[in-house]
């Protein structure tokens, strides 16, 4: 079966079409280069293993840095990264156990640096070992993972599941970003999943301004989505 190709979203930041085998997920590919001008492409999450995405990847540089953002955005992990043998599959700590003998797996805690200023950092609530990923070119641009999803408004919000790991501590974790960025250094957001709640946008363009709106203490009591 043919994949579709990732739409260009922004300038060198390119949006997977939903993979079956992360529940719908949308993965993403950032191209970069680092301080000598080799190249230092970020991946986040999985896109659909199919020889279309690999021929992609490798015709844009490979993957040096793929960061998983929550379980379950692994997809077919192993297949994907026998082809694309990228040097550093980034999970969060609490996690890595969901990829036992995955090569060139590197855990961190808190958070972790890539190429030109950005970083992997842990949220956990949605699971154990959430995370968002941080891009500081073009404004500013946070990929939520799991973490803050639109929901049917097109809005960006924290939505509870059934299966959310810790509902408080996710909440929590709003308020920090709420503390961490301001409309200088945040203007977009690209969540991994229910991105066809945006309707054809692919991005949140006021990522911000929908940040600051949330209100994690009235959403406390939120009844769980199935």
């Amino acid at each position: 079966m043919s994949v579709k190709p990732p739409r260009e979203i922004l300038e060198n930041i390119y949006a997977f079409p939903p993979n079956r085998a992360t529940l719908g997920g949308t993965a993403y590919f950032c191209i970069n280069h680092d301080d000598a001008g080799e190249a230092a492409n970020v991946l986040i999450d999985a896109p659909a293993q199919a020889p279309e995405v690999v021929a992609f990847l490798r015709d844009r540089g490979g993957v040096q840095y793929w960061v998983i953002t929550h379980r379950g955005a692994s997809g077919e992990a192993k297949a994907l990264q026998a082809d694309l043998s990228c040097p550093k599959v980034l999970v969060q700590e609490q996690e890595a156990y969901l990829l036992p003998d995955l090569p060139n797996l590197v855990t961190y805690r808190d958070r972790y640096p890539l190429p030109g200023g950005g970083e992997a950092f842990w949220t956990p609530g949605f699971s154990p070992g959430s995370a968002c990923v941080y891009w500081p070119q073009q404004g500013g641009i946070l990929f939520t993972g799991r973490h803050l999803l639109p929901d049917r408004d097109g809005q960006l919000q924290p939505l509870r599941f059934s299966k959310t790991f810790h509902w408080p501590r996710q909440l929590r974790q709003i308020k920090q970003l709420q503390e961490r960025f301001t409309a200088e250094n945040l203007a977009y957001a690209c969540p991994a999943a229910n991105t066809g709640f945006l309707r054809g946008q692919a991005i949140v363009k006021d990522a911000y301004s929908q940040l600051q709106a949330l209100e994690p203490d009235q959403l406390l009591q939120a009844p769980a989505l199935l």
